[in-house]
């Protein structure tokens, strides 16, 4: 209120619906007393949205009734319609209250044998629901480990009624029974290429953690990328090829200090390594012109590279910006097919800082559930700044190389890609994830994290 008759705009956000989950009654009248104009937005209500993400639907074809009760304000005339009825009931409570609230249930009327479902965390990636009966929550909840617990005063969702049926439930649990739900992975890459991977895992129900492991800097003198780039305005080069977006963005930033934009890749034939640096290259206004057809790769791009052929090809030479460690296979390959090369370093790779304290505990103490290496150089570097992976971490690697590199410093590989892709990698560790899920479904054993499996930790846990 202060800052709103301070001339700010204020934003009250709550969890859910403002007018159901939240108090915001009080607030509006004190809004409208004081003259302060106000807008409510509508939002999914928590005894609706957790049931949606629990596979819990509310109503079928036949149009059940569903009523809503807290059971915190719950009184003994409630209890007894509800007791009445033969409809859904959704419960908001507490994980220590689900048991006293099941028991004024059957107390009220409805059988023991009644499907009930209890949803704590919902539509968050801890979210767990426990499938029992109105007779059976409480021996449901004891067996799973959750009570007693010092945690028993989180809110929960809890649905009442045929709709929360078991065997219903199996098949449309959709969120809990993602590949990799509720699995922490560590990425460690640059922080700009991070992000599609990690908005890739959260798509398979995971929680990425992004750990830089590789900075990014100019190099030491920028004159050798200077007059390669005035080469590439004044005619110099036939191509230019990318290995990397840190390569596109090396170049763009130059462009940019030089005022020069897309348009100076006129005449000039543009090749990118693979997916992800093409797409950086279309943001930047370029569409190459050569890309893989097969592996994504300084291999993969030279199977695909033309020869040089001087009657067709005016220019001889190719530019190629990359990073002060890479390799040479795509310069040896360019001169054997008779291309001159100018191999230009664009950017220098250093190993980044430490992570947090917390996040190296973790790495090394089994605190995640799996790590993605996408190149050699961040398993070094994670090892490096951070140490090693514990055991129980699945170890998932883009390609051959990066998965012996991984070897070499005593890492377990469980996880290979099919082609060296981000993509491909992400997938392959999903498809790792339901599979395994799928093996402890069928040998009857409760579906774990493999950080769950670390000394220590609580092997017996439900999703």
């Amino acid at each position: 209120m202060e800052a709103a008759r301070g001339g700010k705009r204020v934003v009250r956000a709550v969890t859910g619906d403002p007018g159901l989950d939240g108090d915001t009654g009080a607030e509006m009248l004190a809004c409208a007393a004081a003259g302060i104009p106000f807008e409510v937005v509508p939002g999914i209500a928590a005894a609706v949205g957790v049931p949606a993400y629990a596979g819990v639907p509310l109503r079928d074809a036949q149009g059940t009734d569903v009523r809503f009760v807290d059971s915190r304000t719950a009184g003994e005339r409630c209890w007894t319609e509800l007791g009445a009825s033969d409809g859904t009931v959704v419960v908001s409570a507490t994980l220590d209250t689900v048991a006293a609230t099941a028991g004024e249930f059957v107390a009220a009327g409805r059988k023991p044998d009644t499907p009930m479902t209890v949803t704590v965390a919902g539509t968050t990636t801890r979210q767990r629901t426990w499938s029992a009966t109105l007779g059976t929550i409480a021996l449901t909840l004891k067996q799973a480990k959750v009570l007693p617990s010092a945690s028993g005063h989180q809110p929960v969702i809890a649905v009442v009624g045929e709709r929360s049926a078991p065997a219903q439930r199996d098949q449309l649990a959709w969120f809990e029974s993602k590949q990799l739900f509720g699995w922490k992975v560590l990425v460690p890459r640059t922080k700009e290429q991070a992000a599609s991977l990690s908005d890739q895992l959260r798509s398979y129900g995971a929680v990425p953690h992004e750990v830089p492991t590789i900075a990014v800097e100019p190099p030491r003198t920028p004159q050798q990328m200077e007059r390669a780039v005035k080469g590439l305005v004044t005619g110099r080069y036939e191509w230019i090829a990318f290995t990397s977006v840190n390569a596109v963005k090396a170049v763009r930033e130059k462009f940019e200090e030089y005022g020069l934009d897309a348009r100076a890749f006129a005449g000039i034939k543009v090749a990118a390594v693979g997916e992800q640096t093409a797409a950086a290259l279309v943001d930047f206004g370029v569409k190459p012109d050569l890309v893989p057809s097969g592996e994504q790769s300084a291999a993969g791009l030279l199977e695909d590279w033309p020869p040089y052929d001087p009657v067709f090809d005016p220019i001889d030479r190719v530019f190629l910006p990359r990073a002060d460690i890479a390799t040479e296979t795509l310069v040896a390959g360019l001169i054997e097919l008779g291309w001159e090369v100018d191999d230009v370093t664009a950017y220098r790779t250093v190993r980044a800082s430490p992570p947090p304290a917390e996040t190296r505990e973790a790495i090394k103490g089994g605190g995640f559930d799996a790590v993605m290496f996408t190149s050699s150089s961040t398993v070094r570097n994670l090892v490096g700044i951070a140490g090693k992976p514990h055991n129980v971490t699945v170890i998932a690697c883009i390609g051959p190389a990066t998965a012996k590199t991984a070897e070499e410093h005593g890492l377990r590989v469980d996880v290979l890609a099919p082609e060296p892709s981000v993509h491909k990698l992400a997938e392959a560790l999903a498809a790792f994830g339901a599979a395994r899920r799928e093996a402890a479904r069928e040998a009857g054993e409760t579906v774990t994290r493999p950080s769950e499996r670390r000394p220590g930790s609580r092997r017996r846990r439900t999703t």
